[in-house]
């Protein structure tokens, strides 16, 4: 099963807007007060917090009876969800909470917002959004661009969540659809891609073609961001402080932008049955630390790992397959003769010469093609393909 979350712009008016606000916030009240219950009992029975609080979270917020339902079903997923990620009882916005001789950390929900129960709280067609609120059922307008594929039998609505961002209402709905996987047997194209910062991606297929996405423009835009960033730190002011934060969000957004832009590209470049090959480059920032401290940020802080998730997901739903692997001596490797040797590469010039027999390209391209190598490496392993 793949998951993909749409994310929505909702078309409200002035009274509409006023019933998302006044729902959304009582909603974060309500979760915040369950969160306190849950930190204290450490229960995370649903059956048995039931019992003790559906009545109270109904009286003293005015939920209606799903929206109470909801309300646990949100606190418990998000300490759920926090053991998972090793935490004991914590998440990114927390604060302290004693209970039993002991410091624990208290899930706080810092924004207002609404998770809605799919055909109970929220319906969706192609025309309009209806949802749940505390003044009852409002139907609303939203973006329908994009929207229409998801309006068949094979995506499945879950639990959306009507979010509150930049003055704007939208929803994200999570949708799942049954997708087979890719057998290494249907393999019919291998591409390697290399990324990286002056080109984001530079892909090798089976037919010997190499394409460069091109990141120099990026690079400088992130370049005149972080510019500013140092002008306004300097300053030390609140209103400084509030810029510097709006500027990364922008930033992030931008960078989410262009992963997207590049992996779709790729997915919709190749025909179906294509198996891309991508570095694992998990420890991209610790090893990068020699890089010299003025190009530091620009070449660590580019979201690699989004990308992998970014083309991986999409990559499936077009009918192909992301294998990842070992980035050891991709960069170092003659993709001619075979030799290995650091001095191939001048990251300077970014060139690659063969010290051996002295073949020539970018070193860009060189990562793509030795990636390419390792791609038909792997099917090889299990089936002998055409490419």
């Amino acid at each position: 099963m793949t998951t993909i979350t749409a994310k929505i712009q909702l078309y409200v008016n002035e009274s509409q807007a006023e019933s998302l606000r006044l729902t959304s916030k009582t909603y974060q009240k309500a979760c915040n007060w369950l969160s306190e219950k849950v930190v204290v009992s450490k229960n995370l029975n649903q059956l048995q917090l039931n019992n003790l609080y559906y009545k109270e979270l109904r009286q003293r917020f005015g939920l209606k009876s799903q929206m109470a339902q909801s309300v646990m079903k949100t606190v418990i997923a998000s300490y759920k969800s926090a053991q998972s990620n090793g935490h004991e009882w914590s998440l990114v916005h927390y604060k302290s909470a004693q209970a039993n001789g002991h410091e624990w950390s208290l899930v706080h929900y810092k924004h207002p917002s609404y998770d809605v129960v799919w055909n109970r709280d929220y319906s969706l067609n192609e025309r309009l959004f209806s949802v749940n609120t505390l003044d009852g059922r409002i139907k609303l307008p939203f973006e329908v661009k994009g929207m229409q594929k998801y309006f068949n039998d094979d995506w499945k609505f879950g639990t959306a969540k009507l979010v509150y961002k930049f003055n704007k209402w939208f929803l994200h709905i999570p949708m799942t659809k049954g997708i087979p996987l890719l057998k290494e047997q249907d393999v019919n194209n291998v591409v390697g891609i290399d990324v990286g910062i002056n080109f984001l991606a530079t892909s090798y297929d089976s037919k010997g073609k190499t394409t460069f996405f091109n990141g120099r423009p990026i690079k400088h835009k992130r370049g005149q961001m972080k510019t500013t960033r140092k002008a306004l730190q300097k300053r030390q002011t609140a209103s400084a402080r509030k810029r510097i934060r709006a500027i990364g969000q922008r930033e992030n957004r931008y960078v989410r932008d262009v992963n997207h832009q590049v992996t779709k590209a790729l997915v919709k470049r190749y025909p179906k049955g294509t198996l891309f090959v991508v570095e694992d480059l998990t420890g991209v920032r610790q090893a990068t630390e020699k890089v010299h401290v003025k190009n530091r940020y620009v070449s660590v802080s580019w979201a690699f790992y989004q990308f992998r998730q970014l083309l991986e997901y999409k990559a499936q739903l077009y009918g192909h397959k992301v294998i990842v692997v070992s980035p050891k001596y991709t960069s170092q490797t003659c993709p001619k003769c075979g030799h290995v040797d650091k001095r191939n590469r001048n990251k300077k010039t970014h060139t690659f010469t063969c010290v051996n027999c002295s073949y020539q390209s970018n070193d860009d391209r060189i990562g793509a093609m030795n990636l390419y190598r390792k791609g038909i490496e792997y099917i090889s392993d299990t089936v002998t393909v055409k490419v």
